[in-house]
């Protein structure tokens, strides 16, 4: 399963989310790929991994003879794998412009890497360019983080659209894994208020876990640290062992129903 986390949002919890769901996912015995999609590279340094001193998404995407291995980068948690960002990844949505294939390179890439993993997660750019398109049409699912703040609906409209567009003309089989809400705070009326419009928005298509607003996650990547190995009793790494059991239980379930 390829999954890949987005919304052209900033500050929306995509990364934290992407590292401490693939981490999580590791954890209870699933083989992981994590892949930074972002030129910012923060989920490559969320997990440990300095992205300039190893071979990446860019050697995966723009380079052909460099082998799809030498590309991943093991991380110091179990059973997850990673696909550095660089800084170099903010060109390459320029030097694919003109390719004839543009929307498809990374499909096509991880499609030779798949059948290593049980989850593919890709921790896409808060734009709606041809990095996150790329991200998008090489998904099976996609997952939106929604912060329960104000202005937390704004823009979610166009980027269903964008998934309806990409399911419609170039992965027919592209759906919503679900939307995630994430730093709630349950003492806050506008919380409750984003949870109940985000539910009306996406009805059936909301994971049960609520990620809280917690020090805890926001500190961790400083340190290059999944939640559970910064701080393994915090609510942050409750939440995230809980949504990562979630997200296997759904995908079961679709499996089953199949």
């Amino acid at each position: 399963m390829i999954v890949t986390i987005t919304n052209q949002k900033g500050g929306t919890g995509k990364t934290t989310t992407s590292v401490n769901v693939a981490a999580y996912l590791g954890k209870l015995g699933k083989n992981v790929l994590l892949v930074d999609l972002d030129p910012q590279s923060n989920a490559s340094s969320g997990v440990g991994i300095d992205p300039l001193q190893v071979k990446g998404l860019y050697e995966l995407m723009m380079d052909e003879s460099t082998p799809l291995e030498e590309s991943l980068t093991k991380t110091d948690y179990k059973n997850v794998h990673l696909i550095a960002g660089s800084p170099d990844v903010a060109g390459i949505g320029v030097e694919i412009v003109n390719h004839p294939e543009r929307e498809f390179i990374l499909h096509k890439r991880l499609q030779a890497l798949s059948p290593l993993y049980d989850f593919i997660i890709i921790d896409s750019p808060p734009s709606l360019g041809l990095l996150t398109l790329n991200g998008l049409v090489a998904a099976d699912r996609v997952m939106i983080p929604v912060q329960c703040e104000y202005y937390a609906l704004e823009g979610l409209g166009q980027l269903l659209e964008t998934i309806q567009l990409v399911s419609q003309n170039l992965k027919p089989n592209l759906a919503l894994l679900g939307a995630l809400l994430t730093m709630h705070d349950r003492r806050n009326r506008l919380s409750h208020h984003v949870s109940k419009e985000v539910r009306r928005h996406f009805p059936g298509y909301v994971f049960s876990t609520v990620i809280p607003r917690n020090v805890s996650l926001s500190e961790a990547p400083s340190f290059g640290q999944p939640i559970h190995a910064y701080s393994g009793l915090s609510k942050g790494a409750f939440a995230y062992r809980s949504l990562a059991q979630e997200i296997i239980k759904v995908v079961e379930e679709e499996s089953l129903s199949v």
